[in-house]
């Protein structure tokens, strides 16, 4: 059992560190660019909108995230959530699927990377900060 977390902590770290950071100057902006689903561990609803979206934290460092929305929303307020994985993680996994989930339920919901994981940016990478954390969900709320 101790081999198989060892293997699959590292591969988690090998994906985290694999994927590209973005380096946009904006505060804040949603991404025109096509979504693809290589990186995925899921299946995108066919009632669900995915569009990429950056942000910052109030330290200064740009979070990469998923936003989805219910295609048939139109322009209904919705309720809004932001989710983000456990260490290590990413929102191409578990937390890019809850969000999938209850944006087919109704929600807006944007999946993020935390800062010095997958997308977004920070370095060390691989870092885990509780306080960083914090400011990473409410830098999600206020996007």
């Amino acid at each position: 059992m101790k081999k198989l977390s060892i293997i699959a902590v590292t591969i988690l770290m090998f994906l985290g560190q694999s994927c590209t950071q973005n380096k946009s100057d904006k505060n804040s902006e949603i991404m025109n660019k096509t979504d693809t689903t290589e990186h995925y561990t899921f299946d995108l609803s066919e009632k669900v909108i995915r569009q990429k979206v950056t942000f910052k934290n109030r330290y200064g460092i740009i979070l990469s995230g998923d936003l989805y929305l219910p295609k048939n929303a139109g322009n209904e307020k919705l309720s809004a959530l932001a989710i983000s994985g456990p260490f290590g993680a990413v929102k191409e996994q578990s937390s890019g699927l809850y969000a999938n989930q209850m944006a087919e339920r109704g929600f807006a919901v944007v999946a993020f990377d935390p800062s010095y994981t997958g997308e977004s940016g920070g370095e060390p990478r691989n870092l885990a900060s509780p306080e960083i954390s914090t400011e990473d969900f409410s830098a999600a709320v206020d996007f």
